[in-house]
């Protein structure tokens, strides 16, 4: 059985029993209730495969609070829901406070074929600002959805960059408002993330910054009068898909993401690389030598504390619910990544959602036009009335 999206007042009305987030959650508005052609294009990758129906794998379950006591009512799960957040934070160092009303400097302005290119500068650290790319259709004045998307740098999304990796330019072409961000300077000196308050003495986890860093773009967006801002998703490739992925679990005003291959749980592969300082595994330079763990170049810092304590990604996964969420799954992301996406999808089972979470997949790392056309067709469901 499928269950249809709530209308907005519907939701605000059940939002202090039903929902498991907070009242400043976005929500998915009524008009995506009924079958539309984007639905029709992607409802095949929101369904779990028959081998993969009920497995649970070695994860522990996010329905069950750290004393061991069952969730049982979206009650609890409002309440687990904020244990987890906490834990995560704790764990990887509480936020600075976010910068609701960011100064935005405009640049530059090109005009592009059907929408109009901004080069921008913002705050998006405290005392530190980023350039980016802010796309705005020419189709009229009315509100519009819109997407960050990130990245190592941010001209790779706009077009300037490896094939298919275009989200920002090919979404505005849509009718998406989007903005393009990426660590361009922390890129070429082969830091990669994000370091607070420096990158000797970082007080978060650097994956985490870089949530921080999204959820203040979110509020650059927010700010636009061409933007609905209860209808901002984020999205991103490899890098750029860890990125979106904790970035929308850990702020939850973006209203649903696309991860494409970022890897989705921990795992010892190459690029599944959890461990690198850059990521969770941040500890002051030198830093250990890039690649996968070995006795003779051992990990460091919370990604160990992590395993030890058996917890996973898919407890982030879960502070999704009800919004939804697409795996572009590649090399890193094969079809059983399904086992800890069961866990998010009995969490939506308990508030009374279906068919919130997507996967799709090919064989290779690098996005095809195959699985971009589900990325699109994703936020056209979601995000865009019919």
């Amino acid at each position: 059985m499928r269950f249809p999206l709530l209308s907005l007042h519907f939701f605000a009305a059940l939002s202090f029993c039903f929902t498991p987030v907070t009242a400043q959650t976005p929500t998915l508005d009524s008009r995506q209730q009924s079958p539309s052609d984007s639905w029709n294009a992607i409802f095949e990758h929101f369904e779990v495969p028959a081998k993969y129906q009920g497995q649970n794998g070695d994860y522990r379950s996010p329905l069950r609070f750290n004393d061991g006591t069952p969730v049982k009512t979206p009650e609890d799960w409002a309440k687990r829901r904020e244990e987890i957040l906490n834990d995560w934070h704790e764990l990887m160092g509480e936020w600075p406070e976010l910068i609701t009303d960011p100064e935005v400097e405009v640049l530059e302005t090109t005009e592009r074929d059907g929408f109009t290119q901004h080069k921008i500068r913002f705050g998006w650290l405290p005392e530190q600002f980023t350039t980016g790319y802010l796309l705005i259709p020419n189709d009229g004045n009315e509100p519009k959805p819109a997407i960050v998307t990130v990245y190592y740098e941010p001209e790779t999304a706009i077009g300037n960059g490896k094939e298919l990796r275009d989200f920002a330019s090919q979404l505005a072409k849509r009718g998406f408002v989007t903005l393009s961000l990426g660590t361009t300077e922390t890129t070429e000196a082969r830091t990669y993330s994000l370091y607070y308050p420096s990158l000797n003495e970082a007080e978060v986890q650097p994956l985490s910054l870089l949530g921080y860093a999204a959820a203040n773009a979110w509020h650059v967006l927010a700010k636009r009068p061409e933007v609905d801002s209860e209808r901002i998703g984020i999205v991103g490739h490899s890098y750029g898909g860890k990125w979106a992925m904790f970035a929308s679990c850990l702020f939850d005003k973006f209203a649903c993401a696309a991860w494409s291959d970022p890897g989705i749980v921990f795992d010892d592969r190459p690029s599944v690389n959890y461990w690198e300082p850059w990521y969770l595994g941040y500890h002051p330079q030198p830093w250990r030598r890039r690649g996968v763990i070995t006795e003779d170049n051992p990990a460091q810092g919370l990604y160990l504390e992590l395993l030890e304590a058996g917890r996973d990604l898919h407890e982030l996964h879960a502070l999704m619910a009800p919004r939804p969420f697409l795996v572009s799954g590649g090399s890193e992301d094969p079809p059983h990544r399904w086992i800890p996406l069961n866990h998010t999808i009995e969490v939506n089972r308990l508030l009374g959602y279906e068919d919130r979470i997507g996967m799709t997949n090919r064989p290779d790392h690098g996005p095809s036009e195959e699985s971009n056309a589900v990325i699109y067709g994703f936020f056209e469901h979601f995000l865009q009335p019919e």
